[in-house]
């Protein structure tokens, strides 16, 4: 897929989603209506009223914009976006964000900054790109996708947002105090092309991010510049040490740990041990920061259409901007 220069007259399509956003909606959706009418530029917003309604809302705004030749914009959280992904892959139209999430790393990968009026410059001024996508069973994930503990915190963590918050720390406290818990390790059967493996794990942690694996310390970031993705398989260990093993992620130095495990591939299957029990048996995957149950086998894989991103030009070799910089 090539990069695609968009038609400057070409209309956005925003699926726009308030109750993901970390500042107030009304503000918000004031600077995309003030910003893109002082452009010039044509839009139509479609607001997410229903969180339950996302995938409905995304693929009639997909179809809009299939049939006027525009783009589809998404404006929310990490779970927003890949919500908005799933129904763009494979229809052709070019795709922009305008990020309101918590750590917003897809959007931050690709230099996308988070202030709305500055991500709306981008929008105005950018050529399409394509990026890679990540797919379990036919569901996107752009950022990760995971089962065992992390859907665990991901739920825990959303019942503290609930109460105290859509912040950062809000987000750090709660996945510390969930992991003070034992948690029961799995057992998964693995295969990856003629090889297959058995483990016992608390966690298959599969990242499409580059950021993301940086900002942890893993070497193999690099690796899906080359249209691969990256398993992390954790050992299992007490509650402490899965303490000092996020300690260390957060300080860039999980790399050398001695109860991680990783994998490069394009395509693996994956079978928890109860699914070998149960027919069709359902399994808790958390893909970009939402937890949904998907019928096992899983197959983890790199989609083979890619999304045409709308975001800065960046020369051969050389790593995004800063999003905060722009």
């Amino acid at each position: 897929m090539q990069i695609v220069t968009i038609n400057p007259s070409a209309p956005f399509f925003i699926v726009f989603n308030p109750g993901s956003g970390r500042d107030d909606a009304d503000v918000t959706r004031t600077t995309i209506e003030t910003f893109l009418a002082e452009a010039g530029r044509e839009y139509h917003i479609m607001v997410v009223e229903d969180a339950s309604r996302l995938p409905h809302i995304s693929a009639e705004t997909v179809a809009r914009a299939k049939a006027q030749e525009g783009v589809v914009v998404a404006a929310g959280g990490d779970g927003t976006i890949n919500a908005v992904a799933q129904a763009v892959l494979g229809s052709g139209c070019p795709f922009g964000v305008l990020p309101q999430g918590t750590f917003n790393y897809f959007s931050r990968t690709y230099g996308i900054p988070s202030d709305t009026a500055k991500a709306l410059q981008v929008l105005l001024n950018s050529r399409a790109h394509p990026v890679q996508v990540g797919l379990v069973n036919d569901r996107v994930f752009l950022v990760n996708a995971s089962l065992g503990l992390y859907p665990k915190l991901l739920e825990e963590r959303e019942a503290y947002k609930a109460s105290y918050g859509r912040t950062r720390l809000v987000a750090w406290w709660a996945g510390i105090m969930a992991l003070l818990h034992e948690h029961q390790p799995m057992r998964i059967h693995v295969e990856h092309g003629d090889q297959s493996y058995d483990l016992r794990t608390l966690m298959l942690f599969v990242s499409n991010n580059r950021l993301q694996l940086e900002r942890i310390g893993l070497t193999e970031a690099a690796v899906l510049e080359q249209g691969q993705l990256v398993a992390i398989v954790l050992k299992p260990v007490a509650a402490l040490t899965l303490l000092r093993l996020v300690l260390r992620g957060a300080l860039g130095q999980l790399g050398d740990a001695d109860h991680i495990a990783s994998l490069a591939f394009r395509q693996i299957t994956v079978m928890p041990a109860r699914a070998l029990l149960y027919s069709r048996h359902r399994i808790k995957v958390a893909m970009d920061g939402e937890v949904t149950l998907l019928t096992a086998p899983l197959q983890f894989r790199v989609a083979p259409e890619e999304l045409l991103l709308l975001k800065p030009e960046v020369a051969p070799g050389e790593n995004p901007p800063d999003p905060d910089s722009l």
